[in-house]
């Protein structure tokens, strides 16, 4: 199949006077999987609506290219948030954006989603619109905005669309899109799972709901607005949950936001057919003259076999999007998506990855996953282990011998990320001796995040000492296969709960290891993590306890400079760092020392007893009286 309508010429070539939807997103049209708009594009076309893709508007005119489309605007920011696409973590503009043609920043406006939707309401007036995608799940509360420093209003509040859709979309996409088709107005739109609606205060709510604190309570900069901003937080957390939760409300002035229950897991029978869908798994050739679009090298030649997180940490938003139950394709599936890569004329024999939010989960936690729906009150993988925790790598050992059997396979490889904890909780190794022997282009990324167990608690991560134990059994089994691998570990600085000391144990860690890492991720608070929370209220959500944040620029520059504490622009930071910690012992030459000294005031500026400056630039002048001697070369 070609690729979907992206001006009024393809949709005359197809003979369409009319779309069914346009969808409006963020990034470059790239027809892949792993692109948000790329399966729910393809999923409606599948239903059989007519399309069009408005990739990056500019101007007015854009939003006119397609005309006024019979059901629904579309609209989603992107793959990720433009804010974080825009910006580093230290609030500086990125000179590049990987999902944009040519990688040239700036074509996609900061809060693409609000932007969007403000334009189609200008130039289309009362027109449907529902908006999805990262930036609208994330931010389906009132939530901090670290860019503002300040909490805003949910996003279909602030963008005027009429609905919401969080998480993963192809059932509630095909239900709207039905429903739409049948004729019921989008306001009444209001009981489909994974959707966020806004009605007035004296409208319908749901009878059995969970009530946030107001918009109006969490926005004040105050203790107890903070206070009422972590509240909310742990509600919202607790409650995001297809089995057991509950409908959430929150007040904003005269509206009142519902967000109905997520949607269930799709089954695996439904993410075959998803990922069976007739993808060009390339980027529109519009942008070949701008050379494409960056973002697609790291997707291309991979595959995406399951969604779901059960890890759940506090920093990372992916099991607030996608949910804590896994799901997983079939095998069968994932073996027809490779053979169909293998095809491809610029495929070399190198499979990228066979993953997702974490690449070595494939089913549920526990039967009571299921059952029950994820525990409310604890995670499952951190601080400890669930007992309950069904920890297997079978099935997936299973699925990639098969993916190595394929003709014009030379490597698999897994680079989306696995779980240490969960590869050395499992007793049986021949999954970990097999992604030694097999899976690792020279190096495995793993996560560790930091060496304080007091900091990887407020991280929802395990103790450090499960790290060291995974690393050491890492390289036994490295070396018992004769080969040279190497562990990078994922490191962040300036979490929440990590004081400057921290940082230097995590410093002297990288020293003694010999590790130069020549990325450090800062923390970034990005909506919808419980760690955001806890650095804008200073409060750890799921206790009400305070905690230690790191929010000065000056301090979260001295705990990112500790990380790369041998780098010669750093030296002076790093001084500054050690000194306020107290840490003098760290300051010098010797084997455990973090940085060398400042050297003593160069004599050479002042004139030695005894000694006559040379105006002209020549060597000083010695006399009779000179305490110093030219050495004897």
């Amino acid at each position: 199949m070609p690729f979907l309508p992206i001006s009024a010429a393809d949709m005359q070539e197809r003979g369409w006077e009319q779309a069914d939807f346009v969808l409006v997103t963020g990034d470059a049209y790239v027809d892949h999987p792993s692109f948000g708009t790329a399966i729910i594009s393809r999923v409606l076309e599948s239903h059989g609506y007519r399309v069009c893709i408005l990739s990056q508007p500019q101007c007015d005119e854009d939003y006119r290219r397609f005309g006024a489309p019979r059901l629904a605007f579309l609209v989603n920011g992107g793959n990720i948030d433009p804010m974080v696409a825009h910006y580093t973590a230290a609030k500086r503009k990125r000179s590049q954006d990987a999902y944009s043609p040519g990688g040239k920043a700036g074509l996609r406006p900061d809060r693409a989603t609000i932007t969007y939707c403000r334009a189609i309401r200008r130039v289309w007036g009362d027109v449907a619109i529902a908006i999805g995608g990262l930036e609208a799940s994330l931010r389906r509360f009132a939530h901090y905005d670290y860019w503002d420093d300040k909490v805003r209003p949910s996003i279909l509040i602030d963008s005027g669309a009429d609905l919401l859709m969080y998480g993963m979309g192809e059932r509630h996409i095909v239900e709207i899109a039905t429903r739409l088709n049948g004729g019921e107005p989008i306001s009444s739109l209001t009981d489909i799972r994974g959707t966020c609606y806004a009605v007035d205060a004296t409208g319908y709510v749901p009878s059995a709901c969970a009530e946030c604190p107001s918009y109006e309570l969490v926005k004040e900069p105050t203790d107890s607005g903070k206070r009422q901003y972590a509240v909310s937080t742990r509600i919202q957390q607790e409650e995001h949950d297809p089995i057991r939760g509950k409908a959430v409300i929150q007040r904003h002035g005269d509206k009142i936001l519902v967000q109905n229950p997520p949607s269930l897991p799709l089954t695996t029978e439904e993410m075959d057919a998803t990922y069976a869908l007739p993808y060009m798994r390339n980027y529109h050739p519009s942008y070949e003259a701008v050379g494409g679009v960056p973002g697609i090298e790291e997707v291309k030649f991979s595959v995406i076999h399951n969604r779901g997180c059960i890890g759940n940490c506090n920093f990372c938003a992916l099991a607030y999007h996608q949910g804590r139950i896994i799901s997983s394709r079939s095998h069968d599936s994932v073996v027809a998506e490779v053979q169909q890569i293998v095809k491809m004329p610029d495929f070399k024999g190198y499979i990228h990855d066979v993953g997702g939010p974490t690449a070595d989960f494939r089913q549920p936690a526990c039967e009571g996953q299921l059952k029950r729906g994820a525990c409310k009150d604890k995670k499952c993988m951190a601080p400890t282990m669930c007992p309950a925790l069904k920890v297997t790598h079978d099935d997936y050992l299973t699925l990639l011998r098969r993916l190595r059997q394929i003709p014009g396979v030379k490597k698999v490889f897994i680079r989306s990320g696995i779980r240490f904890d969960y590869v050395i909780a499992d007793p049986d190794e021949r999954f970990f001796k097999e992604l030694i022997r097999h899976h690792v282009s020279g190096q495995l990324k793993v996560a560790p995040e930091h060496v304080s167990d007091r900091v990887l608690k407020y991280m929802g991560k395990p103790s450090f000492t499960v790290y060291e134990k995974f690393k050491d059994r890492f390289y036994e089994l490295t070396k018992s296969e004769g080969k040279k691998q190497y562990l990078v570990p994922y490191l962040m600085s300036s979490h929440p709960g990590s004081t400057v000391n921290d940082a230097i144990k995590l410093a002297r860690f990288l020293k003694k290891e010999g590790l130069h890492p020549e990325q450090v991720q800062d923390f970034y608070p990005t909506p919808g993590t419980i760690s955001t929370a806890m650095f804008y209220t200073g409060l750890d959500p799921l206790t009400m306890e305070p905690v230690y944040v790191p929010r000065t620029p000056q301090e979260k520059a001295e705990q990112r400079a500790l990380l790369q504490y041998y780098r010669p622009e750093n030296r002076q930071i790093v001084l500054t760092a050690l000194k306020k910690a107290g840490r003098h012992d760290l300051i010098g030459t010797g084997p455990n020392c973090l940085v060398a000294p400042d050297k003593p005031v160069a004599t050479a500026n002042r004139t030695p007893v005894g000694v006559h400056s040379n105006r002209n630039g020549g060597k000083p002048k010695k006399d009779k009286f000179s305490r110093y001697s030219r050495k004897k070369k």
